[in-house]
C-alpha cells in the first residue's frame, strides 16, 4: 500500500530479491563469507571474528595464496617502500596517469617468465580472461572458439561477450576436441581456450597434445595458468614451462593473486598480440590501473619465485603428505596430480555443515565448494596445504574430519 492507502501496481521488486536468496538457502548454496584477519608472518594462522566474543585463533586450509608469498618479508618490504616512495593509488588508467615504472618492470618480468616478447597487466585474473578472450574473438570475423567444459567462469564470460560461435569439448578429451575441430570449415579462424591446472579436481591439461591439434587445424591457443604460475616449472612459469611448451602457445594468462600472493592478472604473448589487446580491450583501456604498491609487491614475489624453488617444493610435499594421511584415514580424497587436495562430499548441505563444524569446534577454516563452481552432486571441501602446514596440523585435521564423518554418518572412502 502507498501513503494514501492505495494498492501499488507492477512488479514487487523486494519479493523477487528475497525469493532469489531463498532459493539459494533451500538448495544449500547460500555463501557465507568468513570474517578473519591473517597473522602476518605466521600463516596459516589467522583470527576469526564471527560467532564469538573477540577474535578466535583458526588455521586456514583453503587459501589460494598457495606459497604464503603474501606474507613474505621481501614482498611486504617492497610494498612499504613503494607506498612511501609514490603513494597509494595509480592515478588513473594506463593511458591517463596510471602507467608507472613499476608496471613496466613487472610486465617485463612476466614476459621473461613465460618466454614471450611482452606482457600486459590487468586488475584481476577475471578481467584479463574476459577482456582478452572477448577482444581476440571479435578481431576475426567468423571466429569459432573451442572451450574446455571445465573452464573458468571468466573465460566463459569472455567467449560469450565476443558473440562468436563456440564449441564446448569434454574435459581434457582430445578425441572430442579433434572431432569438433575437423567438423568446422578449414578456413574459419579458430581458438582453443583451456586451463593448465583445473583447480576443483586438481588435474592437468595435455598441453602439448592440444598444441599439436592447434597446429594441425591452424588454431590459436589460449592457456589459463592461474592455478599454476609460481607453482610449477623451474622459475614458476607454470605447467607450460615445466612441460617446455610455452613457446607453442599464442597467449598465456596468469594471476598475481594466488601463488604470487598479491593481486592482479596478466597475459603474455608476442608483442603485436599484446599491443592489440592493449589498444582494443575495453576491460583494459577504461579501468584504473593497479596501485603501484600492489605492483611492487607482485614484482618482488615474481622475482623471488623465479630464483627460489624452496616454496614450491615445500608446498608439493605438504600436498602429498595430506593426500596420504587422508587416504590412510579412509577419507574420500579425490585423485589429484597437483597441489589441490579435494575431499568429496557430494551434498551441498552436508558440505556446508562439515565446514561449519570444523570452524566452530576445531578452529579449522575450509570453504565448501558447491554448484555452480562444481557440478551438482560433486560438492566438496577443497584443501590447499602450503609449505607452512606441518604434519601435526594435518594429523589434527584428519582426526577432526574422521570424527565429523562418523557423526554425520557419511560414507567413507572405499
Amino acid at each position: 500500500m502507498d501513503s494514501d492507502g492505495m494498492a501499488t501496481r507492477g512488479v514487487n521488486y523486494s519479493r523477487v530479491f528475497s525469493q532469489a536468496i531463498d532459493r539459494l538457502h533451500a538448495e544449500g548454496r547460500y555463501r557465507v563469507f568468513i570474517d578473519i584477519l591473517r597473522n602476518k608472518g605466521a600463516f596459516p594462522n589467522a583470527r576469526c571474528f564471527a560467532g564469538h566474543n573477540g577474535p578466535k585463533p583458526i588455521t586456514v586450509w583453503c587459501s589460494n595464496d598457495y606459497l604464503a608469498m603474501g606474507q613474505h618479508p621481501d614482498v611486504i618490504a617492497a610494498m612499504e617502500e613503494a607506498l612511501h616512495d609514490v603513494g597509494a593509488g595509480s592515478g588513473g588508467t594506463r593511458n591517463i596517469g596510471g602507467n608507472t615504472h613499476y608496471h613496466i618492470d613487472l610486465e617485463g618480468e612476466l614476459a621473461d617468465l613465460h618466454g614471450k616478447e611482452a606482457a600486459l597487466l590487468f586488475t584481476s585474473g577475471y578481467v584479463s580472461n574476459e577482456a582478452t578472450l572477448s577482444t581476440l574473438a571479435k578481431l576475426f570475423p567468423g571466429m569459432v572458439v573451442f572451450s574446455d567444459e571445465m573452464n573458468h567462469a571468466s573465460m566463459i564470460a569472455g567467449i560469450r561477450h565476443a558473440g562468436c560461435e563456440k564449441r564446448i569439448f569434454r574435459h581434457n578429451d582430445l578425441a572430442h576436441l579433434e572431432e569438433l575441430l575437423a567438423a568446422e570449415d578449414a578456413d574459419a579462424p579458430k581458438l582453443i581456450a583451456f586451463e593448465s591446472v583445473y583447480s576443483m579436481d586438481g588435474d592437468i591439461a595435455p598441453i602439448a597434445d592440444i598444441c599439436d591439434l592447434a597446429d594441425r587445424y591452424n588454431a590459436l591457443t589460449y592457456l589459463d595458468e592461474v592455478h599454476a604460475v609460481g607453482m610449477y616449472g623451474a622459475h614458476g612459469g607454470g605447467i607450460s614451462e615445466r612441460d617446455e611448451v610455452a613457446h607453442r602457445l599464442t597467449v598465456i594468462e596468469g594471476t598475481l593473486g594466488k601463488a604470487f600472493g598479491v593481486m592482479g592478472g596478466y597475459i603474455a604473448a608476442d608483442r603485436t598480440v599484446i599491443d592489440v589487446i592493449r589498444s582494443y580491450a575495453p576491460g583494459f583501456i577504461f579501468t584504473t590501473s593497479l596501485s603501484p604498491v600492489l605492483v611492487a609487491g607482485a614484482l618482488a614475489s615474481v622475482r623471488h619465485l623465479k630464483a627460489s624453488s624452496v616454496e614450491r617444493d615445500g608446498q608439493q610435499q605438504a600436498a602429498e603428505t595430506l593426500k596420504r594421511m587422508m587416504r590412510e584415514a579412509g577419507l574420500p580424497v579425490m585423485d589429484s596430480t597437483t597441489h589441490i587436495v579435494p575431499l568429496m562430499v557430494g551434498d551441498p548441505v552436508k558440505a556446508k555443515k562439515i565446514s561449519d563444524i570444523l570452524l566452530a569446534e576445531y578452529g579449522v577454516y575450509v570453504q565448501p565448494i558447491n554448484y555452480p563452481t562444481v557440478p551438482r552432486g560433486t560438492e566438496r571441501l577443497r584443501f590447499t596445504p602450503g609449505p607452512a602446514h606441518d604434519e601435526t596440523m594435518m594429523r589434527e585435521l584428519c582426526q577432526a574430519l574422521v570424527e565429523i564423518w562418523d557423526r554425520l554418518e557419511l560414507r567413507a572412502a572405499a
